[in-house]
């Protein structure tokens, strides 16, 4: 009988260790009463077996893919029985991979015309029959047109449905979800038994190779009809035996002793040692009623290891602290006191030398939380200004479309202003033409003069322009001829002449109807920094390479530190970076720069920190700058930050579920190691990597400790990268998660694996144990 009881006492090793005997079994859901179609268990399970949509998906629909005016053809498209795929037909027949995209990696499907492709090309077929499914990354939208108006609906709706149930899962249901649709896979003859050779092939799909004699054992310690197939029941005890987790189990029995179950007090005592905050016995037993599973378990507040392990692998048990993952910091200090997320050339796909110009990369940055976009404006045909990389061979779009972009989608994900960087190379009758634009499109959006409660010694908060349009540009100042010509600009003459003759006349002409709507970011050139005790001008941008910034980073670090404190300062990636390179964001955050501006196109280590760095405060795009980085007389140098103050101790335990990264070679199993990076200030930036495992992906272990000292702990990132190794070539990449370091939690966490271009990878985790001693 299940009771309740308190040790007092228990001794406990002072360091985390991953435990060499396996304990009891975690138990999977229980079987779905013997169907005929294990494939559909996995939409029985999600409770969407009976749904109309989802049933019409299953059957399929031919629908027409819509690629330019001429090339519209009709395919088959098709939900897959796990309810996590969508099959469809190709031309030409490809690897099975290439034959079927995923839920998890949509980013959103829209009705009707709601895509720049469907804008372009889809005149022939109502609004009503067309929907647009975008994805995450960089993969092209899926443009479709169905035969009728109800089935784009099914398949709108259907999606919705899929998503938002696949949103509410926890981890242990992904994790079954997962595991029954390589089961159904390996099931060769569909006839929901397991041959051995059949639990092999599982083994391979799910990245492991098992040694054959201990393969066959296992297999037959489960075949208790002993017939050589293991069905229902007994497909069950595999998968359980198959998923366990020795090392949870271990620290689970060093708190739970021999009754093998969770007193709420107990629970109180691990949340301690994890080092939670505000731990009490109500919140241990809010913890119980929310993710033990057995109902006479929670009746008497105790937590079986199912229990835990659902809390472990739930946001709360994750390395991200889930009180950041909301709007938390104060967001009413001026704008030169967070760092904002922004994009570089945001219009292209690709790179910028004959790459495709988008509004969707506009929409993309957006979903990605940026809040500062780049628009290249040039002289267009027919009056209408254009955007592209000029003097390049990639395509143009319209200005006027791109507004209309920020205006539908700039809000969507985060409250918060958005900063239109215009790089202005129009005449001044364009210019007049993008004024009215952004007048007229942006409508009250578009800040178009300072807000009354202005102090005018700082910038406004992101809190009092919620909802706002600010535009970056020159401004012309108080003296000026007629035609918009600047009188008076020695400075920017001298800068210039390392510029075009052509570019540095076109620049010195600003139209009034455009100069009218710089208010709160008026770009300048920064030649020097200016000594204090010089009146801050808070309403100036300035605009530095990349080698610039490094260069004043090096050469004036306190000094650039200080200005940035009340001025923004925009960072951009050279021009010689024409694959659309990004450069380390790191060094120029670690001055206080706001704007670093990187190619949100090309994936890669720069963009998974910038994901990190605005993965906190409700990727909202807007994160408040370290103390250090605020106040106007700091004395806070990145090159020079101290002696160091932190010791960060991160002991690699296991990881699960890694992905398979050639599914086309059944025999091909990843070799994992995980390396953890610190991205800091220069004294704090170090790499440290584990061992790797020979052939396994689905439970490696590890137990390796690495460690890092920090000066600069406010300022660091922590990256947990997994690779494939490789003795004679670069290791493959598997998986990633970057994090601030304040935002890291203690104790037993697990990480929640990225994909190279973020998306989830679920349910692969790492398992880590984190200790952050500050001194």
């Amino acid at each position: 009988m299940l009771c309740g009881r308190w040790k007092s006492c228990r001794r406990r090793p002072e360091e985390p260790s991953v435990p060499a005997q396996v304990a009891t079994p975690v138990a999977l859901a229980p079987p779905d009463g013997g169907s005929r179609r294990p494939g559909l268990r996995a939409l029985k399970k999600m409770g969407l077996t009976e749904d109309e949509d989802v049933r019409a998906m299953l059957q399929g629909s031919r629908l027409c893919k819509i690629r330019s005016r001429t090339w519209h053809k009709e395919r088959l498209y098709r939900l897959q029985e796990d309810g996590l795929s969508v099959w469809f037909q190709r031309r030409i027949p490809r690897a099975p991979s290439q034959h079927i995209f995923f839920v998890q990696h949509i980013e959103a499907v829209r009705e009707g015309h709601q895509s720049e492709g469907l804008r372009r090309f889809g005149g022939a077929f109502p609004p009503a029959r067309c929907l647009t499914i975008a994805f995450k990354g960089r993969r092209k939208n899926l443009d479709l047109a169905a035969a009728t108006a109800e089935e784009a609906q099914r398949w709108v709706r259907g999606l919705a449905k899929l998503r938002a149930r696949l949103d509410a899962m926890s981890q242990r249901e992904r994790l079954d979800h997962w595991i029954h649709a390589y089961l159904h896979r390996a099931d060769s003859d569909q006839d929901s038994k397991m041959s051995f050779k059949e639990i092999k092939s599982l083994l391979r799909m799910v990245n492991v190779d098992m040694n054959d004699m201990y393969a066959y054992r296992l297999f037959k310690e489960c075949d208790h009809s002993n017939n050589e197939r293991l069905e229902g029941a007994e497909i069950e005890e595999f998968l359980r035996r198959l998923l366990k987790r020795p090392e949870l189990e271990e620290i689970f029995h060093r708190y739970s002793g021999e009754d093998r179950v969770l007193s709420a007090p107990e629970l109180l005592e691990f949340l301690e040692d994890q080092s939670e905050d505000g731990t009490t016995l109500a919140h241990a037993q809010k913890l119980i009623h929310t993710y033990e599973l057995n109902e006479t378990a929670k009746q008497h507040e105790l937590m079986t290891l199912d229990g835990f392990m659902m809390y472990l692998l739930s946001p709360e048990g994750a390395a991200l602290d889930p009180a950041h993952t909301c709007v938390f910091q104060d967001m009413g200090q001026p704008l030169s006191h967070y760092f904002i997320s922004s994009s570089h050339n945001t219009y292209l796909t690709d790179s910028q030398i004959g790459g495709l110009s988008s509004t969707e990369a506009y929409v993309r940055a957006f979903a990605q939380g940026c809040r500062c976009v780049e628009l290249d404006c040039w002289e267009g045909p027919g009056g209408e200004p254009i955007i592209y990389h000029g003097h390049t061979l990639t395509s143009k779009i319209l200005f006027r479309d791109v507004v209309q972009t920020v205006r539908d989608h700039a809000f969507s994900l985060s409250p918060y202003p958005v900063i239109l960087s215009l790089e202005n190379h129009c005449g001044l009758e364009q210019q007049a033409v993008m004024a009215h634009h952004l007048r007229t499109i942006l409508g009250d959006a578009l800040v178009t003069q300072g807000l009354d409660t202005q102090n005018p010694e700082e910038l406004p908060s992101p809190e009092q322009l919620k909802g706002r349009v600010l535009v970056k540009g020159k401004k012309l100042p108080a003296a000026r001829s007629e035609d918009g010509r600047i009188l008076s600009d020695q400075e920017e003459e001298e800068e210039e002449e390392e510029e075009e003759v052509e570019a540095a006349e076109q620049r010195r002409r600003i139209s009034p109807e455009l100069s009218a709507l710089v208010v709160y970011c008026c770009a300048t050139r920064l030649r020097t920094l200016r000594p204090n005790p010089v009146p801050p001008q808070p309403c100036q941008v300035s605009s530095l390479s990349e080698r610039k910034a490094k260069k004043l980073i090096r050469g004036a670090g306190n000094s650039f530190v200080r200005h940035n404190a009340h001025q923004l300062t925009r960072v951009y990636p050279l021009g010689l970076r024409m694959n659309s390179a990004n450069y380390s964001p790191q060094e120029m955050w670690n001055s206080g720069c706001q704007l670093v501006a990187l190619n949100f196109q090309t994936p890669g280590y720069e963009m998974d920190l910038n994901a990190g760095r605005f993965l906190i405060n409700g990727q909202c795009g807007y994160v408040l700058k370290p103390a250090c980085l605020r106040q106007p007389d700091t004395t806070f140098d990145p090159e020079c930050p101290g002696p160091p103050r932190t010791t960060l101790t991160i002991q690699v335990l296991t990881a699960q579920q890694l992905p398979k990264l050639n599914t086309e070679k059944p025999n091909s199993i990843v070799d994992p190691l995980v390396r953890v990076e610190v991205h800091g200030v220069p004294a704090d930036c170090a790499r440290k990597e584990t061992n790797y495992v020979l052939n396994n992906g689905f439970n490696p272990r590890w137990g390796q400790t690495l460690q890092f000292q920090l000066r600069a702990p406010e300022l660091a990132l922590v990256r947990f990268v997994v690779e494939d190794y490789d003795a004679t070539s670069p290791n493959d990449f598997v998986g990633q998660f970057t994090l601030p370091l304040d935002s890291l939690k203690q104790g037993y966490r697990h990480i929640h694996l990225l994909s190279k271009d973020g998306a989830s990878l679920s349910p692969a985790t790492l398992f880590v144990h984190i200790r952050v001693q500050r001194f």
